[in-house]
Parts: C-alpha cells; sequence; structure tokens
C-alpha cells in the first residue's frame, strides 16, 4: 500500500464539506445522511445496492477489523491503517476497498462517503471522529441492561443509592516510565501518522499495537478504557448526569506523568434526580474490589467474578457478574428463587451494529448515540481528572472546568500537534 501523507492538517472543509457531509461516525454515530428508505437491514436478507450504505474504516486491524466485519452487509468502499502488517487481514477480506494510511487523505479523495468506523487508539479518536459520533458501546444492546432498568424501575430493591464496579483492568502495563530506547520503526508502520495529534516521541513497541491503553498521551487507563461499557446500565438506568464531586481514595497507587496508575479507587458523587436520591458510585480498578456484601456471606459467597456491579437500594441488591449488566440476580440467593419478575416491557435492540446501519439510513437514533454517550464519557474520565489532580474535584459540566482544582483544567483540553489541530 502506498505511503499517503497530509501535512495542511484537518480542515473544516475537510469534515463538513463534501467529503463526509452528514456522515455518520462508528466509535461510532447517528447521522444527517438520508439515503433510500430501507426494506431489509444488513444480515437479515438481500439488501439492494441502493440502500447499502458507502462505509470507510478508520484503524482497521484489531478490534477495528472486526467493527467492519460487523457493518460488512453494506458497501466496504475505503480501509486507513497506519500498520500494513496489523491490517492486513482485513485488506485482504474488502480487496475491492481502496487503501489509505492517512485518513486525511481518504476523506479528501473519497467523495462517496456516507459512514466511517472508527477504531483507532483514543488519543486519534477526536480527529478522525469530529463531524458525527456515536460510541462503540456494545452491551447498551443487550438484554441485560434491559432486565436490570425493569427491575430496577419497578421498585424491586428501593431507590439505588449506591453503586459499586469493579474491573481487572488494567491488563496491560501501567505505573511505569518512559522507555530509554530508541528501536528502529518496522517497515510496514507509518510511526508518525500512528503519533497524529499526540506529541512527538520516539517510537517503542511498548506502545502498540494494544499497551498504548496505558499511556496518558495515547489512552485514558483503565477508566478510558472499560469505564464507559462499566457505568453505562447505571448512567442510563438511574439517569445520572453529570458527578459533581470526585475523589481518589487513599488506596489508589501512585501517580506519574506517563501512564495510569497500577490501581484505582474513586468515588463519584452525584446529585438527587427529581425523586432519585443522591448517588455515590465507587469505582475499583487493578484487582481491587468492594467489601463482600453481607448477603453473600451468609452464603458462603464472595464477588462472582473479576468484573461486576453491585447496585445498593433501600430494600435489597442486585449483583451482576458482567460489567455489561448481563445476568443480573438478586441477593441473596432465596430471594432471587421466590422473585416475582416485573413485565418485560423494553423491546430488545437489533444489535449494536444494526442500530448504527438504521440511525444512518435516517432512522431512529442509535442507543448509544453521541447526545447519551458524550455525557457518559465526560462523566468516567472525570476519575482521571481527580487521580491526576491528587485531591478532590469539583466538576461544573455547563463550563467543562473544574472549579476547585485550576491545576486539573490542564488536564481538561489537549494541545494537538502542528496538523492534526481540530
Amino acid at each position: 500500500m502506498k505511503k499517503q501523507r497530509n501535512e495542511k492538517g484537518i480542515s473544516r472543509r475537510a469534515f463538513l464539506g463534501g467529503t463526509i457531509m452528514g456522515a455518520a461516525v462508528l466509535t461510532q454515530a447517528c447521522s444527517r445522511f438520508h439515503i433510500v428508505p430501507r426494506r431489509v437491514l444488513g444480515g437479515r436478507g438481500y439488501v439492494p445496492p441502493s440502500e447499502k450504505l458507502n462505509i470507510a474504516g478508520i484503524g482497521v486491524g484489531g478490534q477495528g477489523g472486526g467493527d467492519i466485519d460487523g457493518v460488512s452487509s453494506q458497501s466496504i468502499v475505503a480501509l486507513c491503517d497506519v500498520d500494513e502488517r496489523r491490517a492486513a487481514d482485513t485488506f485482504k477480506r474488502f480487496p475491492e476497498a481502496r487503501q489509505y494510511r492517512d485518513f486525511r487523505v481518504m476523506l479528501d479523495r473519497e467523495k462517496g462517503i456516507d459512514a466511517v468506523t472508527v477504531s483507532t487508539p483514543d488519543h486519534v479518536h477526536a480527529a478522525a471522529a469530529s463531524a458525527a459520533i456515536h460510541m462503540g458501546i456494545q452491551g447498551h444492546a443487550g438484554d441485560g441492561m434491559r432486565r436490570l432498568a425493569e427491575w430496577i424501575g419497578a421498585g424491586v430493591v428501593g431507590p439505588v443509592r449506591e453503586v459499586h464496579i469493579w474491573t481487572n483492568r488494567p491488563i496491560w502495563p501501567q505505573g511505569i516510565d518512559r522507555p530509554k530506547e530508541s528501536p528502529e520503526v518496522p517497515p510496514e508502520l507509518d510511526w508518525d501518522l500512528w503519533l497524529g495529534p499526540a506529541p512527538a516521541r520516539p517510537y517503542h513497541p511498548c506502545y502498540l499495537p494494544f499497551n498504548w491503553r496505558g499511556w496518558w498521551d495515547f489512552g485514558t487507563g483503565a477508566l478510558g478504557d472499560i469505564g464507559c461499557h462499566a457505568m453505562d446500565a447505571s448512567f442510563w438506568i438511574l439517569d445520572l448526569g453529570a458527578a459533581d464531586t470526585v475523589e481518589v481514595e487513599a488506596e489508589t497507587a501512585p501517580v506519574n506523568d506517563e501512564t495510569a496508575p497500577e490501581w484505582s479507587q474513586i468515588t463519584f458523587h452525584f446529585p438527587a434526580r427529581g425523586e432519585k436520591p443522591p448517588l455515590r458510585l465507587f469505582w475499583y480498578d487493578g484487582g481491587k474490589t468492594p467489601p463482600v456484601p453481607d448477603e453473600l456471606k451468609e452464603e458462603g459467597r464472595g464477588l462472582p467474578g473479576d468484573n461486576g456491579v453491585l447496585f445498593v437500594g433501600d430494600k435489597g441488591k442486585i449483583i451482576s457478574p458482567e460489567l455489561y449488566g448481563g445476568g443480573p440476580r438478586l441477593i441473596p440467593e432465596a430471594r432471587m428463587k421466590e422473585f416475582d419478575r416485573p413485565p418485560e416491557t423494553l423491546a430488545s435492540s437489533i444489535g449494536h451494529y444494526l442500530e448504527w446501519i438504521q440511525a444512518c439510513k435516517g432512522g431512529a437514533p442509535a442507543g448509544a448515540n453521541f447526545d447519551y454517550a458524550g455525557p457518559l464519557t465526560e462523566t468516567a474520565l472525570l476519575g482521571n481528572l481527580a487521580v491526576r489532580a491528587g485531591e478532590k474535584i469539583r466538576w461544573s459540566a455547563k463550563k467543562m472546568e473544574v472549579t476547585n482544582c485550576p491545576k486539573a483544567n490542564r488536564y481538561v483540553r489537549d494541545a494537538y500537534r502542528r496538523g492534526w489541530r481540530l
């Protein structure tokens, strides 16, 4: 694949002009572009060519390849990746798609794109997905979250005042310093394009293809990797909105300027929402977990795994062994056995990728559209602000700033390299 570069930056024309005007982005996104009314969605029968979206992919190795497969019922017209080796399998599966290294060049040259998937490391997402955004929160389409919503909505555990979320992330190195060696860049990788808007630094294999998640310049640690997924059920069901204060517990590991800590314990405080009482959300990562509830101790059981969510209400508790909210159970088990489930009133999703495709064709907004997913992401990442500030922070969602700790505000917005500014 020919190397292609564009040093003129990301122009407004490139994002909002004829290139992808009205396009949807899967980072993901609902669109403002209307195609021929659909009769059949991909995966459920024949789709006439006139009803297929022209989709381009940005970052198509690894998870990105899976995202392209998820929307392959449509027309895959262009694929972009900075690493030829990493993207080789996806390129092979879609031989008719034009190949690029620089997504800016792709968006300038491809005039017929209707929708774009973005599966890059975190630091490139904003630059690549500025036109239209829909988060890839796969669990939001699951039935488990719908059952949770029905149970909590029916008052099965009463008003919820606490949520505890624990995860085995990070499953990559954190709490480490920058490497001192500077090995040669592999010939199949365009290191400068991989860096994108991030500050320049020498290549090292410790950053990619996966471990970028732990580095502040490229990722956002455990919270950025799994926080939006793990907090999704709470945020949606309990109408959480923005936290007003966030604080880091004393047990959190030491913090440095290069990587997120090895583990953290963070408490998010949410104000009352109408009739819903104030709520505290306790976050545990790096193998840290909440105290085992008495209801489980009585039965000689512990927490159900390395990841999970616990809802604590005035009248009981619900525990899920999955961060997406799947497989919810009332505890103790005796209560679950006698539980008279409320009616299932929330219809099943047509599927994560099909929601996006339908939205791109002028249908209903996807469940994780950015009106919902933007504030969710904002809330999850407040934990990183508190971690890096090293103290309790007060957040103004309206002003998008920390009001009590000015030093924390330097982490709210990145300074992009020349040629990548939004």
